[in-house]
């Protein structure tokens, strides 16, 4: 039987993990065991951050809002209930570009939440 030897495929493997490693410190981007526990790692880390990252500016414009809120004497809760209950459907993202750059329109929305809560 011959003899079968992984020489192209492991060469190519090793190529691009040292590829994807460059720049890392030390050994991580030098020795392959090393740098591809560094690489499955970092790797993982990408995944969840980015998970993590959706969470963190959803709460960024969370805050705020409520912030643009309570200037206006209405806490989120009831702002967010009262763009609900008008039909007004604009994300977190949205509004709190609103607060920030358009304070005249943020504030008819204000209001619009204010009256739909008196109504109901």
């Amino acid at each position: 039987m011959p003899r079968v030897t992984c020489s192209v495929a492991r060469h190519k493997r090793k190529k691009r993990l040292m590829k994807n490693v460059k720049g890392y410190r030390g050994g991580r981007s030098k020795l392959l065991r090393t740098a591809k526990e560094s690489y499955t790692r970092s790797q993982n880390y990408a995944y969840r951050d980015r998970k993590a990252k959706k969470r963190e500016f959803r709460k960024l414009w969370i805050i705020r809002i409520n912030a643009a809120v309570r200037d206006k004497g209405l806490r989120y809760s009831e702002f967010i209930n009262g763009l609900k209950k008008a039909n007004i459907e604009l994300n977190r993202k949205a509004l709190s570009e609103m607060a920030i750059n358009d304070p005249q329109g943020f504030e008819r929305l204000i209001d619009m939440a204010r009256e739909t809560l008196k109504a109901s």
